[in-house]
């Protein structure tokens, strides 16, 4: 395996110390400098600080229609999408309509059935929804691509509503109205809210015209700040870049979920996961309660995370949190094989000549590629593919991309030089997803690593961490570690990693996988572990690591996580 380049960040001295004239504890004041922060508003977590809703193209024009809708009684349906993003945005629309009188309900497509978003089948699923063919489709997550299933909704007697966040293609669909804040000519400063936060600005913006229309009084309506723990959760865990809007949202999720004001299904999720939600941190929304949400879309039928988040019973909420709790364990015994079997089938002499990752196994399962994707990502420091198959002659592909290459625009010049292959595909910068037509796969390995070195202007990647540089040794501290654990850090706005020269002074392996450490840096010692490594380290390393609380019996002290260690 290649050795990742060690590369610190830089920090404006003078930007340093203006955070520091202001106020702030002087690592934090690098941390955030480091980090492109220029000032006290970049910092704002007040919901006074937002970004407004009329600052979001066409939300006026949706809540306007919406509350017609209300009005007339009619029947509205929500189309989401199967992953956490989706689920969450979901309840979030469910739970704000619902209180604002709206005769609404969900359909959540399955991905191993009708494919992702507002397809003509899940149109044909809607005509024949239980609860009476509905009036108006509202997507959430989803739809900027769907132009054959709006075209299929109206010619069924329907109307649709596209909330989404991806970005769109050449043509948009016929919707009554798209609020995308990636649509051409939207100029909302923060091109990065999830699904969950258009629908959030969406409903703020209705709320407003009813209020209006004096069909509720002023001031009065649903708090829609209490569904801040639904949209905190989305937006960490479909990995969108923490701007300063997302940070503010996310941090008045956090807040409410630590004073222990959350949906149930929220304190059912943590409950099972084994994590305190009144220390509740974004980490904990990423890698444990997202993962467990996303297992009912990757493996069976993502209502189930939508009904655990819609569940107001403590008890049903439990019951569910534990179904996708297995679901979670299934999920992870999964990825764990096919990451191996990726990795053992991987050419390593001529990965190191390419610039993409991509891999494909006949017996691989579609709803677990993503994750496979992520893994060789980090392992390789490049763009990742990973396929399965998906009936038929086609491929089902999902991709995850690093910062110098923007995901789906590689893709959109694949699609152009190699016509026919690629049958349909969408997402973002940094992931993304296709189907391929499955005779294509080795021209597309081709193609897919040429555009890749075009639009990278490189030949290669070698896999990079980037740091904050040393600790300083008084920081070196479960009082500091408790300090930035108090912080949202996510995409683009990273968690603090350093980088400094230790001294091994013991080492033990942990359930013959983990390597537990008892490490010295001058006159301080202090407990470490590497997850996932179970190699030995010499005496004296350099090491890249976190700065973690850990709690034992009572005792608050400090350890490191270590990311990455070799001979110093």
């Amino acid at each position: 395996m290649v050795e990742p380049l060690i590369q610190a960040r830089r920090a404006d001295p003078a930007l340093i110390d203006a955070f520091v004239r202001q106020g702030a504890h002087p690592l934090m004041a690098r941390l955030w400098a480091a980090r492109g922060l220029d000032g006290p508003a970049a910092l704002a977590t007040g919901w006074g600080a937002m970004i407004p809703p009329a600052r979001l193209t066409h939300a006026r024009r949706a809540a306007e229609l919406l509350a017609e809708a209300i009005t007339r009684r009619d029947r509205i349906l929500i189309v989401a999408d199967y992953d956490c993003d989706g689920a969450t945005a979901c309840a979030v629309a469910m739970r704000g309509l619902s209180a604002m009188g709206a005769h609404v309900d969900f359909l959540v497509p399955n991905r191993f059935e009708t494919g992702y978003g507002l397809s003509p089948a899940v149109v044909d699923l809607a005509c024949a929804h239980p609860g009476g063919k509905p009036d108006l489709l509202v997507t959430v997550d989803n739809g900027i691509a769907s132009l054959d299933g709006v075209a299929a909704a109206r010619a069924a007697g329907m109307e649709v509503i596209v909330t989404d966040h991806h970005l769109p293609g050449e043509a948009l669909p016929e919707a009554l109205a798209i609020v995308n804040p990636n649509q051409s000519g939207c100029d909302f400063p923060s091109k990065h809210l999830a699904g969950v936060g258009v629908v959030f600005y969406v409903l703020l913006a209705l709320r407003a015209v009813l209020r209006e229309r004096g069909i509720l009084a002023a001031d009065a309506g649903p708090r829609l700040e209490q569904l801040a723990d639904l949209l905190a959760l989305g937006t960490v865990a479909d990995v969108v870049r923490l701007d300063a809007n997302n940070r503010l949202l996310v941090s008045q999720g956090l807040k409410r979920i630590r004073d222990g004001r959350m949906q149930a299904g929220i304190r059912a999720l943590f409950a099972v996961s084994g994590r305190e939600a009144r220390k509740a941190t974004a980490q904990d929304l990423g890698f444990f309660l997202g993962p467990r949400i996303n297992a009912a879309g990757r493996l069976a039928d993502m209502s189930l995370g939508i009904r655990c988040l819609l569940e107001d019973d403590e008890g049903r909420a439990m019951d569910l949190a534990r179904e996708l709790e297995d679901m979670n364990s299934r999920r992870r015994e999964l990825e764990s094989a096919m990451r191996e079997q990726a990795i053992a089938s991987i050419d390593a002499e001529a990965q190191a000549r390419a610039a993409s990752v991509c891999v494909y196994q006949q017996g691989w399962h579609q709803g677990v590629i993503g994750l496979v994707a992520s893994r060789l990502k980090e392992t390789y420091g490049r763009p990742a593919l990973a396929f399965a198959p998906a009936g038929g002659d086609e491929l089902r592909g999902s991709g995850r991309s690093i910062p110098e290459v923007h995901l789906r625009d590689a893709l959109d010049l694949v699609s152009k030089r190699l016509p026919q292959a690629i049958v349909k595909f969408g997402g973002h910068a940094m992931a993304a997803g296709l189907t391929l037509r499955a005779g294509a796969y080795p021209d597309f390995i081709e193609h897919f690593d040429q555009a890749v070195r075009l639009l990278s202007g490189r030949e290669a990647f070698e896999p990079r961490i980037d740091t904050d540089g040393s600790l300083e040794s008084g920081y070196l501290n479960a009082e500091i570690a408790g300090m930035l654990q108090t912080q949202v850090w996510g995409a683009g706005f990273p968690a603090p990693v350093f980088h400094d020269t230790f001294r091994v002074v013991h080492q033990r392996l942990l359930k013959d996988k983990h390597l537990k450490l008892y490490l010295e840096r001058g006159a301080q010692r202090i407990d470490a572990i590497w997850f996932n490594r179970n190699v030995p380290l010499p005496e004296h390393i350099e090491a890249a690591y976190r700065l973690d609380r850990n709690e034992w019996g009572g005792r608050v002290d400090a350890q490191l996580l270590i990311e990455h260690a070799r001979g110093a």
